[in-house]
């Protein structure tokens, strides 16, 4: 059965997928204000703090403020990702090249027998998750549709106000939805046509890309919706 005004060919269908969870997320992060964005719920939380005051020995941006970043590893839910590379012929030393890790972590990792266990992460701010979809997607855009010659952490000057985040942010997002709409199934299919150099983009058709983006920016928007639920129960009465 069709429904009007669906579409159905595979960039319709990312589109859409992409329209409807943009629409979702700007619904719920309406009102955001800087106490709620920059909230931390637990201690040891990331977030976006002055240069100087980071909290984790990678932390980076190009201006006053910077993104907490831990040191490089390989999250266990990647664990699988990695055994595809191999699989598909990546030499061990491109995947610890792609992952910024030695040599050694990603020969532990194939080696790695049964269920891996669950990382020990840290909890995020709302302003550590906008910003690090921000800068996802910043890095992305220039790497596929731009020059492709800028360095992606210098791209996102992050701020502590809310407003000025949630704008930058929003202008972002639908500047990569018109890049993406105007493509070609040529291009779609084009293995490299993203040379983001934080990903292995460039070892895949875009189509492919373009799925994983849409998953980055649906994840990360769940995280801030529910860390806006937990801000309004902060206070709640047990009964």
């Amino acid at each position: 059965m069709e429904i009007e005004g669906a579409r159905n060919d595979r960039l319709g269908l990312l589109l859409d997928q992409f329209d409807r969870a943009r629409e979702m997320a700007q619904v719920r992060l309406t009102g955001l204000s800087d106490e709620e964005y920059l909230w931390e719920p637990a201690p040891g939380c990331w977030s976006i703090r002055r240069r100087g005051e980071a909290a984790t020995p990678r932390a980076f941006g190009p201006g006053e403020w910077v993104l907490d970043q831990g040191a490089a590893d390989i999250p266990a839910n990647e664990y699988a990702e990695v055994a595809r590379q191999a699989a598909d012929g990546m030499s061990v030393a491109k995947i610890a090249d792609d992952w910024s890790v030695s040599v050694e972590r990603v020969e532990q990792i194939l080696a790695h027998t049964g269920a891996p266990e669950p990382d020990e992460t840290p909890i995020t701010t709302i302003a550590w998750r906008l910003a690090h979809v921000h800068f996802h997607f910043a890095g992305q855009w220039e790497w596929t549709f731009g020059e492709r010659r800028q360095e992606p952490k210098l791209l996102v000057d992050f701020t502590p106000s809310a407003a000025v985040a949630l704008e930058r942010f929003w202008a972002l997002i639908d500047r990569w939805r018109d890049s993406v709409a105007a493509m070609t199934d040529e291009q779609l299919d084009t293995v490299g046509f993203s040379q983001y150099p934080y990903s292995n983009d460039a070892d895949y058709p875009f189509i492919t890309v373009l799925s994983a983006a849409n998953l980055e920016f649906i994840h990360h928007m769940a995280e801030i919706a529910l860390l806006r639920d937990l801000w309004q129960a902060r206070f709640t009465t047990p009964r």
